[in-house]
């Protein structure tokens, strides 16, 4: 869609630059706010000379099935960039599911060969009910019907989670697996077992590359049955635990479920098929790739590569078609910000360190990795370091700002947009001293972000896709810490249903406001605003923008 220049605001002389401060949310201010305890004189003084508000992150704001639902930086791009709220793939599952039509298409092409006969339906994917990547829900559905079928032989291949759900909850999940399957073993209809399991950070769910080692140390498991072996899921936790008494879930190393005699109990073998279940398509793509790719694969050495029927819970990809095979639609997302900017002639500039730049590119626009206009858009990636995060909290805050200095000194680019990833890159680690650094870190970064935007005539909007570093501890419901058996605080790793920050700073014009009439306004409302401040009129579908119109706009 063309845009229409808008008949109240006219741009301003340098461009307009959106930061998203991922997993920055705005909490309740107590000394577990990683936010609020960090030294953030740039943030500070951005609300107190700029425009600020909050924004709601999560829930039905940003197209999840309920508030109950926390945010998470797929939905949180998605709906930035789309400038109205969708059914995200959590709320697209269930309604798959509500009106059957998951059973067909992709169902009956992996299930209906194995039906009443030999070979093994296998499901691969994250272990948790924090519906951010998967839900525990949607295996145990397909389980019961795939042995209500006639499946004669199922194995699950769990990846445990610990940063979506609280840490080291993995033998809840587990426990609650095994009850599933072995009321499905009673019948006697079906042979119904876990056939690996190891932590997300360490097993299958990569992403953008960063580090194909996590997808083969899944392959190992899962297809070659090769690694340590236990009599069950619990034992081998139990005795990993014992090892590393501290040892987070999201970092539990793959292992094998044996049978009776010692043997792998489900590795992936001709013949069979394979669901991969998560829905969110940032850490599932590589996975996917890795069974559907021929001989010229050569991300890592698969050593065996079984001829399987393959289909991943949703379309991860839309550009490259990834996975060929899905099971459930998602909704289709056009006429994004970029989108609209690109056809209307307005030069972009992108860019994030790898662990989120297919947010700021991918999934801001719309699900789809290319550009709009070769001419008028170039992306930056930014290599992440491979350590753990909390070992260098900063990350690649530096780089990151540097990056957005060259753009924006440059004079070419109307539009700039980038993701700081150290809030919520550390936040997940569950340490709160890091997540402070980080914070800072990102901060010191934004200084130098916001000298190059006044030094340019533009205008800076800040904002986050959730909360995340905003609240490090697990807390009671009447919001108090929770503390463990040693009386230490218990760290908490996953997102919050905090509302994020927004700030608008344009110091060539001093008149600038917030509209009062949009109170549950949430980040389907940055887009519009975002194209006001560049000229334009939003489209008709948008939320609305936030500024209140007022002389000298």
């Amino acid at each position: 869609m063309k845009l229409e220049r808008s008949s109240v605001w006219l741009p301003p002389a340098g461009p307009v630059v959106f930061v998203v401060l991922d997993g920055v949310g705005v909490g309740c201010g107590d000394a577990f706010d990683a936010v609020q305890v960090a030294r953030k004189p740039t943030l500070d003084r951005l609300r107190r000379e700029g425009v600020w508000r909050t924004l709601r992150a999560h829930g039905t704001a940003v197209g999840l099935p309920s508030d109950a639902d926390i945010g998470n930086s797929e939905v949180g791009h998605n709906i930035l960039g789309a400038g109205r709220v969708f059914p995200q793939g959590a709320s697209s599952v269930e309604a798959a599911f509500a009106g059957g039509s998951i059973w067909s298409g992709a169902w009956r092409t992996l299930v209906g060969p194995l039906i009443g006969g030999s070979g093994t339906l296998h499901f691969i994917g994250l272990l948790s009910d924090g519906n951010v990547h998967a839900h525990q829900q949607h295996l145990e559905r397909m389980l019961e019907r795939a042995c209500a079928e006639g499946v004669r032989r199922l194995r699950v291949h769990a990846l445990l989670d610990g940063r979506d759900v609280p840490d080291r909850s993995a033998e809840r999940y587990v426990q609650r697996l095994e009850d599933v399957l072995a009321r499905l073993r009673a019948g006697g209809a079906c042979d119904a077992r876990v056939a690996s399991c190891g932590g997300r950070m360490v097993t299958t769910m990569d992403r953008y590359e960063a580090d194909w080692a996590v997808v083969e140390a899944g392959w190992k498991v899962q297809v070659l049955g090769s690694g340590r072996r236990f009599a069950s899921a619990l034992e081998g936790l139990a005795a990993l635990r014992a090892e590393q008494p501290s040892l987070s879930d999201q970092f539990v190393p793959p292992f094998v479920i044996a049978d009776e005699a010692d043997r792998p109990c489900g590795p992936i073998v001709d013949g069979d098929a394979v669901i991969l279940f998560n829905f969110r398509g940032d850490r599932a793509i590589e996975a996917a790739l890795a069974f559907e790719s021929g001989p010229a694969f050569d991300r890592f050495e698969r050593v065996r590569v079984p001829r399987v029927r393959f289909a991943g819970m949703m379309l991860y990809d839309g550009d490259r078609g990834i996975p060929r095979s899905y099971l459930v639609s998602p909704a289709a997302v056009s006429d994004t910000i970029s989108e609209c900017l690109a056809q209307s002639g307005c030069t972009q500039f992108a860019c994030a360190e790898t662990q989120k730049y297919g947010h700021i590119t991918y999934f801001w626009n719309g699900n789809l990795s290319a550009k709009f206009s070769d001419r008028d858009e170039v992306y930056l990636e930014i290599p992440s370091d491979r350590v753990p995060f909390e070992q260098r909290p900063w990350m690649k805050s530096a780089e990151t700002a540097d990056a957005l200095v060259e753009a924006i000194a440059g004079g070419r680019f109307r539009f700039v947009r980038a993701n700081f990833a150290a809030g919520d890159m550390v936040g997940h680690t569950g340490n709160l001293d890091a997540a402070v650094l980080a914070v800072e870190a990102v901060d010191l970064a934004l200084a130098r972000v916001v000298q190059a935007v006044q030094a340019s005539g533009g205008c800076l909007v800040v904002s986050a896709d959730h909360g995340n570093a905003d609240d490090m501890v697990e807390r009671d419901a009447q919001g108090r810490p929770l503390h463990g058996a040693a009386g230490a605080p218990v760290g908490r790793t996953s997102h919050t249903r905090n509302p994020v920050p927004f700030v608008v700073w344009d110091p060539a014009r001093p008149t600038l406001a917030l509209r009062a009439d949009l109170p549950a306004a949430g980040l389907a409302n940055v887009a519009a605003t975002l194209l006001a401040l560049l000229g334009y009129e939003a489209p008709a579908a948008y939320e609305p923008s936030l500024l209140a119109a007022s002389p000298g706009a």
